[in-house]
Formats: structure tokens, C-alpha cells, sequence
């Protein structure tokens, strides 16, 4: 009975494991903060391609991709999407601009002849406009400006070293 009391006596002690993790759960909880704080909205940052409409049909859309990654007559090195992105990043350098809800990013794809189409794109912010317009001829992929802003882009494709 007398060893009965004395067992009685003694706490249960937990196990190691439970000691560990209480001593560094400010630790851990800490470092879960800051992934969620900074590295999740990174991840999940918005991109011009990601605000395409979502509307477009299969026509529309390889119309749509094949103008996007036109790259000029050396075919290798800057295309059109990394054009636009980078103008984009220009203008609004550390914002996440297509996170906002301002932002809108309109493709408007037309058949004019046979293979030819053509492809206006507007991208639209509480800020600044960008307005495209391009004409592709889908059998030998050769674009074309219809304006100013869209025959600057394409030579910048076009003569990118």
C-alpha cells in the first residue's frame, strides 16, 4: 500500500517529443507566418497570360497563341507576351497590377480572309492603356502593326538581339 502512495505521487512524465515541439512552437509558428506572409503571394501572382479571357474558342485561342509567341524572323529570343509583360513592368514596376481589380485585359480576335485575322488587344488599369492591333497571316506567321504602338512592338521583336 506504502508503494501504492508513492507511485501515486509521481506526475506522469510526457513524452519527448510533446516537450520539443512545445519549446519551439513560437519557432515554427513563426516561420509558418512568413511563408504565408511572403512567399504564398508570389506564387500565386497574377501574369498577363493568366488574364486572358476566358471566353475565347479554340479558333480564337491558337490564333491568340501563335501571336503571343511570334518571335521574329531570327526566332529565338523575345516574343510578343514578353513584349507586352515587359512594357507592362515598366510602367507599373513593384505593383502587382493583375491583382487589381481595375485591371482588365481585352482580346478581341477577327477572321479577315482565309488564314489572316486579326487581333486587338487592350490592357486597361486605374493608370495607364495599352491598345494593340495586329494583323497575322496564320500560314506563314508574319504580324503585322496596324498602328503605331503595335508596328513599334513588333520591330522590337523583330530586331531583338
Amino acid at each position: 500500500m506504502v508503494k501504492d502512495l508513492k507511485k501515486g505521487d509521481k506526475k506522469p512524465k510526457e513524452p519527448q517529443f510533446k516537450q520539443f515541439i512545445k519549446k519551439r512552437a513560437p519557432i515554427y509558428l513563426a516561420v509558418i507566418a512568413i511563408v504565408i506572409i511572403f512567399i504564398v503571394p508570389e506564387i500565386t501572382k497574377g501574369t498577363l497570360q493568366d488574364s486572358f479571357p476566358k471566353n475565347l474558342s479554340e479558333e480564337e485561342l491558337r490564333v491568340l497563341e501563335t501571336l503571343m509567341a511570334y518571335d521574329g524572323p531570327n526566332e529565338e529570343g523575345l516574343t510578343v507576351m514578353d513584349a507586352i509583360s515587359n512594357e507592362i513592368d515598366e510602367e507599373y514596376p513593384s505593383e502587382k497590377i493583375f491583382d487589381d481589380r481595375k485591371t482588365q485585359v481585352n482580346v478581341i480576335v477577327s477572321k479577315l480572309e482565309k488564314e489572316n485575322y486579326q487581333v486587338v488587344f487592350d490592357f486597361e488599369s486605374y493608370k495607364d492603356d495599352f491598345h494593340y492591333n495586329w494583323n497575322i497571316n496564320m500560314v506563314t506567321g508574319d504580324v503585322e502593326g496596324n498602328d503605331e504602338d503595335s508596328k513599334y512592338l513588333i520591330e522590337l521583336v523583330d530586331f531583338y538581339d
